[in-house]
């Protein structure tokens, strides 16, 4: 199942769960659902409901003191495509300083003008 397919079957406190996580870059368990304003035990089942539909990844630690666990967002499916012209990926790549009159660029741009 794609990540998209799994935010569809979402419910709403677990679309808020995962939004949490995406927006904090990762947090931990004891504090998510403080944030969500929601009791600790349904706070858990949210995070493994989202950690077995592989949105979020769990790991143990210790915070404050306490064995709790860190709730991290996972890598989402990601499209490649809209960096491609063909076979050609965007110059722009990897590239600090980017020129917009540079031949690799105007190559892509026709590659891409092309394509559709």
């Amino acid at each position: 199942m794609s990540v998209s397919e799994a935010e569809a079957e979402l419910s709403e406190d677990e679309r808020a769960g995962l939004e949490l996580v995406r927006e904090t870059g990762g947090i931990h368990q004891s504090e998510f659902w403080k944030e969500l304003d929601i009791s600790s035990r349904k706070g858990s089942r949210i995070i493994e409901s989202l950690a077995e539909k592989e949105l979020v990844d769990r790991e143990e630690t210790i915070y404050e003191g306490h064995n709790t666990y860190h709730i991290s967002p996972t890598a989402r499916d990601l499209d490649f495509s809209l960096l491609m012209a063909g076979d050609m990926l965007s110059p722009f790549i990897g590239e600090e300083e980017i020129d917009g009159q540079s031949d690799a660029f105007s190559q892509w741009m026709m590659n891409l003008a092309y394509e559709e």
